[in-house]
């Protein structure tokens, strides 16, 4: 296994960024130091499938690998970044302050290839929409945590209708109480247990 791959997987922050700060200073290939990082949350992700790891964890490695970006984005943009699978807007919805598992999601999505729009918290239907509009994004992610926001993830996805760009865009939902019930009342398309299902999800969207 690659040194970065394993110090990623392994969760050794300050080993990673010191990689990460090592290889762009010998030159290497930002889109090869992308891939190792890329692979170690692969590695985080299978572990957590098989419950060697679990949300504490998942939210280390988020934090790890949006920090080594941070580092890299600066060199990646000088550079092809190559084909993106696809363009993702989230955000948590209005009502809802919670980002946890929304930032999981992104850091996810990002590792995967995905260009990720991140409205942050507290969004209003109409701000998706617009963002939805401009961005051009076939994906959308709306994460809730409590009981209350499946009136206003309903409320969003209806103004995407209502907006004439439904039909082009898939969405998605999550949340600790979110279910097949919850997509069905809502309109969505699917909901994701957890980071690395969103992930699937979004990969069977865009293929």
């Amino acid at each position: 296994m690659n040194e970065l791959t394993h110090a990623l997987a392994e969760l050794e922050e300050d080993n990673v960024q010191e990689l990460v700060e090592k290889q762009i200073a010998q030159g290497r290939e930002p889109m090869q130091i992308l891939d190792n990082l890329k692979e170690g949350m692969d590695i985080v992700g299978k572990r957590f499938s098989e419950n060697e790891y679990f949300l504490v964890e998942l939210v280390m490695s988020a934090d790890i690998f949006n920090k080594a970006l941070e580092i890299l984005q600066p060199k990646l943009l000088k550079t092809q970044s190559g084909e993106k699978k696809g363009k993702v807007v989230i955000g948590t919805v209005k009502g809802d302050i919670h980002y946890i598992g929304k930032n999981l999601v992104i850091a996810f999505l990002k590792s995967n290839g995905f260009e990720v729009y991140d409205l942050g918290v507290d969004v209003a239907p109409e701000t998706f929409v617009a963002k939805i509009k401009e961005t051009g994004a076939t994906i959308l992610a709306l994460s809730g945590l409590i009981t209350t926001t499946h009136d206003v993830m309903r409320e969003t996805i209806e103004a995407l209708s209502t907006a004439g760009i439904r039909g082009k865009v898939k969405v998605m939902i999550g949340g600790c109480d979110v279910n097949q019930e919850v997509v069905d009342r809502t309109g969505a398309d699917a909901f994701g247990r957890d980071a690395v299902s969103a992930v699937e999800i979004a990969k069977d969207f865009t293929t």
